[in-house]
């Protein structure tokens, strides 16, 4: 895959308070149909051999690892049930168990492969409370660094992730290769 320089446009104006940055590889996440169905229970269903395609980092029996394409910062992982269940008390216990094994997997394979500062981990139980997806639940693990929230967040509406997706999905398989 060839990158392209993320350089400011030569037309944005310099002294107005921003700077327009093109992106125009993230074009085709608003240019493509939307996915009908459950993006989770598709992954899980689909040939190991399409983890990587997926970005399915980890299957357990219960439960699985998934990196985020759609991350609020660079290797935020999700980890969720097998079973489709949008509800956190519709799961049984082992099935818990698993999860919150697989979440502190997690933290030890960003750790490995990201040295994050700090990590945020969050369940958003329906539409209310920011369930994008909300028929199958998932619990967010999401890292985080020294000053990650500026000015492109908090003023620009936009985030600047440092790694395309599939870049972090190798990172993070190598981690996972080398123990975490």
């Amino acid at each position: 895959m060839t990158r392209q320089a993320k350089t400011p446009r030569p037309s944005a104006k310099k002294g107005t308070g921003y700077t327009l940055i093109d992106a125009p590889w993230r074009f085709k996440y608003f240019d493509s149909p939307k996915e009908t169905g459950c993006f989770i229970c598709r992954a899980i269903a689909s040939d190991p051999r399409l983890d990587a395609k997926n970005l399915l980092l980890v299957r357990g029996e219960r439960a699985v690892i998934m990196l985020n394409r759609y991350p609020y910062t660079m290797g935020a992982l999700m980890v969720a049930p097998v079973a489709h269940r949008g509800d956190f008390r519709a799961l049984d216990e082992k099935t818990l168990s698993e999860m919150n094994r697989l979440v502190k997997r997690s933290l030890n394979i960003l750790q490995a492969a990201v040295h994050p500062k700090g990590f945020n981990l969050g369940i958003n139980q329906g539409e209310a409370a920011g369930a994008g997806l909300q028929d199958h639940l998932h619990t967010h693990v999401v890292p985080r660094w020294d000053a990650d929230t500026n000015f492109m967040t908090t003023i620009g509406g936009s985030r600047v992730l440092a790694e395309d997706i599939d870049s972090m999905y190798r990172r993070l398989r190598r981690a996972i290769k080398n123990g975490a």
